[in-house]
């Protein structure tokens, strides 16, 4: 797999401004990222789409339906999973569900927060097919018990990639891990940068849930940064 951006994508959107896409060459096929902006807050929503059979994923219905669905345009939404509970990420989920028929995905500990029952619940190591190919979900609790990202991997009955492309909802920013309520669970977010998202290679393009875009090999350097700098 590797990158291809379409028109000047580079990986930031005004806030509701005109949607970015670019095109990735898959091992299976050829999958389009959409990513726009919603809501006051600034969430980023983002649609992946098998270009050749136009079944897609979203992730993070944030907020703004009508604008979602007019990008969604006529890709065949399979699947809406949020990363995490908090209010901005799931404001658009119920309306885009109902208008898509989309089965709802989140972490089971993400349920009490979310008040949109799912059709199932997420854990580390799932994998959620994108047409031909599949994204896998990687648990990384600390901003919330259940916050996972999203690995966009190889063909759907292959082993994944190592790089590739991540959403990290809130877990992951340029310069630094999202925002945490104590020692405990910065520690815990920490961990989970460490373990699941910093064991990936230096060129996976990382998609927060919020700003700008950026990389694993940017961001590396600062580990340590963050770690002596504390919640």
């Amino acid at each position: 797999m590797h990158h291809l951006n379409d028109g000047n994508y580079g990986g930031h959107v005004e806030p509701r401004g005109a949607p970015q896409r670019r095109v990735i060459h898959h091992s299976a096929t050829t999958i389009v990222v959409t990513k726009l902006s919603v809501g006051p807050m600034d969430n980023n929503c983002y649609i992946l789409a098998d270009a050749d059979t136009d079944a897609g994923i979203i992730i993070d219905a944030a907020d703004d339906a009508d604008r979602v669905l007019d990008v969604v345009g006529d890709t065949e939404i399979t699947t809406i999973l949020t990363t995490h509970g908090h209010r901005d990420h799931w404001q658009a989920l119920a309306a885009v569900a109902r208008a898509t028929d989309a089965r709802v995905l989140h972490h089971r500990e993400e349920q009490s927060r979310i008040p949109v029952p799912p059709h199932g619940t997420v854990t580390h190591g799932d994998r959620v097919s994108v047409g031909a190919a599949a994204v896998e979900i990687l648990h990384t609790p600390g901003h919330t018990d259940g916050s996972v990202s999203v690995l966009l991997t190889g063909a759907a009955d292959d082993r994944p990639h190592v790089a590739g492309h991540l959403f990290t909802g809130d877990t992951l920013f340029p310069g630094g891990p999202g925002a945490t309520v104590g020692a405990q669970q910065f520690e815990q977010i920490m961990r989970s940068l460490r373990s699941h998202l910093f064991s990936l290679d230096d060129d996976t393009w990382v998609y927060p849930g919020h700003g700008d875009d950026t990389t694993i090999g940017t961001e590396r350097p600062r580990l340590d940064e963050w770690q002596a700098r504390g919640w």
